[in-house]
């Protein structure tokens, strides 16, 4: 199978702050990875530096066979994987001045120079997609958390991604709307998308991924089948985390 990212002893500080200790970790194609961990153990900023939104200090990172350098390095690669990687936030960052169509038909027009009629092509067949192809002409205002969050997944599929990055996509989402987005993410894995996903949605997690990661303090703790993590985890802190997130 081939490797979409190659990690390999990465290590990231924000200012004395070790947030990311020694990081090793290769994702195949296909792959789903689901990464969980407690808020501030360091999940969202070792997603953001695969996309290249946060420099790492030291160590290796290589997506889709574009070797990304420490401290920023490597502009020519960055520029490739930000049009190879399609990344889905916590809050959905549409813009609110244009409709549902126009926020999909931006990144294919700006990035990959698509003629505008294809452009609105693909914003049509991406929001069905999504199952809110009769939303097009609204503005984001006036769709529901759920539907806005479904037009971020379908604006970053615009880009025709070899790897989606999901950074808690359902954490700013009302517990009614959680269960669309989900379903949306389904598919894709259904469909053979590669997918990195901070969660803490943890039947998600057992249900979709191929391979969890447990992060704790900035370090890979633990890893290994769904099943395996959930139902016999190793390391203690895995254990103490599960236990707390389980029984709610």
């Amino acid at each position: 199978m081939t490797q979409i990212v190659k990690i390999k002893g990465m290590n990231k500080y924000f200012g004395k702050l070790h947030v990311l200790k020694d990081i090793d970790l290769t994702v195949e194609q296909g792959e789903v990875v689901v990464i969980i961990g407690a808020s501030g153990s360091g999940k969202s900023t070792l997603i953001r530096c695969v996309n290249g939104l946060e420099e790492f200090e030291s160590g290796t990172l290589e997506v889709d066979n574009h070797p990304l350098a420490p401290k920023g390095g490597n502009q020519k690669a960055l520029a490739e994987i930000r049009k190879e990687v399609g990344m889905v936030f916590q809050q959905f960052n549409l813009f609110p001045h244009l409709t549902v169509r126009k926020n999909i038909m931006l990144a294919p027009m700006k990035v990959k120079n698509a003629a505008q009629v294809v452009a609105n092509a693909t914003a049509e067949r991406l929001l069905n997609r999504v199952g809110i192809g009769n939303q097009a002409d609204k503005y984001p205002s006036q769709l529901s958390g759920g539907q806005q969050q479904r037009v971020a997944i379908a604006r970053a599929l615009a880009m025709e991604p070899r790897l989606m990055l999901f950074d808690e996509p359902t954490s700013a989402l009302d517990p009614e709307m959680i269960g669309e987005v989900l379903d949306v993410m389904r598919e894709l894995a259904k469909e053979g998308m590669t997918m990195i996903v901070v969660t803490h949605e943890m039947g998600f997690a057992r249900e979709v991924a191929d391979r969890v990661i447990y992060i704790h303090e900035g370090q890979i703790v633990e890893e290994g089948k769904p099943a395996d993590v959930f139902d016999n985890p190793q390391n203690e802190r895995t254990q103490s985390f599960l236990s707390r997130v389980l029984a709610h």
